[in-house]
């Protein structure tokens, strides 16, 4: 069986920096569905599309194709007293970009004294990363099965933006 629309494709890979660095060292499978969905880069998914189980892949994308670019307006300096309580290094917070009136998931990434460091880029951005690694299992979903799948998710995470 091959990549192509509708195969549910599991994947061990490593994602590496340009420096070799390894970036997914607790997270190293991935379970998508295939067929323009959205559900992983899309060059990546071109690069497995027609793959067979036991065939490596491995592919390169620039800032833009991948994380995006680091944009230095997404990290923020916030009085501590606009913030929860029990704030801390790594807490997620939600937030509204003022520019395109979207939801952004900022990451408190320092505390100093009256004020927390707040930033909403992805910890990759700005990074040319590289994802190398395995198909490990295939399976073939019918058009319905696809249809309740993705209905599934879109439920799943209408659910948990509310």
């Amino acid at each position: 069986m091959k990549i192509t629309k509708n195969i549910l494709v599991n994947i061990q890979y490593r994602l590496t920096d340009e420096e070799n660095n390894h970036l997914n060292p607790n997270d190293d499978e991935l379970i998508y569905l295939h067929g323009g969905y959205g559900h992983i880069f899309e060059d990546l998914e071109k690069a497995l599309e027609g793959k067979e189980v036991g065939e490596n892949f491995k592919v390169t994308l620039s800032p833009q194709r991948a994380f995006g670019f680091y944009r230095e307006d997404l990290s923020v300096k916030e009085s501590i007293d606009e913030l929860p309580e029990d704030i801390f290094i790594g807490m997620e917070l939600d937030g509204m970009d003022e520019v395109s009136n979207e939801t952004l998931i900022y990451t408190v990434t320092d505390i100093e004294d009256d004020f927390a460091i707040l930033n909403a880029n992805h910890p990759f951005a700005g990074r040319t990363v590289t994802f190398e690694g395995t198909v490990m299992e295939l399976q073939s979903l019918s058009d319905e099965e696809a249809a309740a799948l993705l209905a599934h998710e879109e439920e799943h995470h209408s659910h948990y933006d509310k």
